[in-house]
């Protein structure tokens, strides 16, 4: 992930490096994870890194929720797009067995437990597609980031401060 994230820190090097971080944690895949870590890369005080990234990576997650299905259901009837949007359907849905059987618990730390393939944009993604409310789906996502935001605290800050890298 660093490899990529160093890629994209590099890609948008004319912005300002707090722009670079928020944008890093809008995007899928890196999401806050990727934020952080190049937050800590561009030596971006940590308290405004993680309130950026957080900020960053909350931004999508009322679009995906409101939105995505209708989006995916437009996109379905065109020939170009309607293989992709069947394979992101069908990837997040293979993903929905443990959320369906813990419910709140299982959604916050899908979003929360940085792995590959997990994060805010997936949960929030498989949270509209199974039709979860909004009053669980959304503090459960919340709730997820601010896990994820821990956990990469202490990879991206807090275990470099203590060695001596940062």
């Amino acid at each position: 992930m660093e490899g990529l994230v160093n890629h994209i820190i590099n890609a948008l090097s004319g912005l300002n490096r707090d722009m670079v971080a928020f944008i890093i944690s809008m995007l899928p895949l890196l999401e806050l994870r990727g934020g952080l870590i190049a937050a800590s890369v561009l030596k971006i005080p940590y308290l405004k890194a993680l309130l950026i990234c957080v900020l960053g990576n909350i931004l999508p997650i009322p679009l995906i929720l409101f939105f995505i299905t209708d989006i995916f259901d437009t996109l379905k009837k065109t020939k170009l797009f309607k293989p992709m949007v069947q394979k992101l359907e069908s990837k997040a849905l293979s993903k929905k067995d443990n959320i369906e059987k813990y419910e709140f618990m299982g959604l916050l730390l899908f979003v929360g437990i940085p792995l590959p393939g997990t994060g805010a944009w997936t949960g929030s993604l498989i949270a509209a597609l199974l039709g979860i409310r909004l009053k669980k789906s959304i503090p459960a996502i919340l709730l997820g980031i601010c896990l994820a935001a821990a956990i990469m605290s202490l990879v991206s800050y807090f275990i470099p401060f203590l060695l001596g890298k940062l």
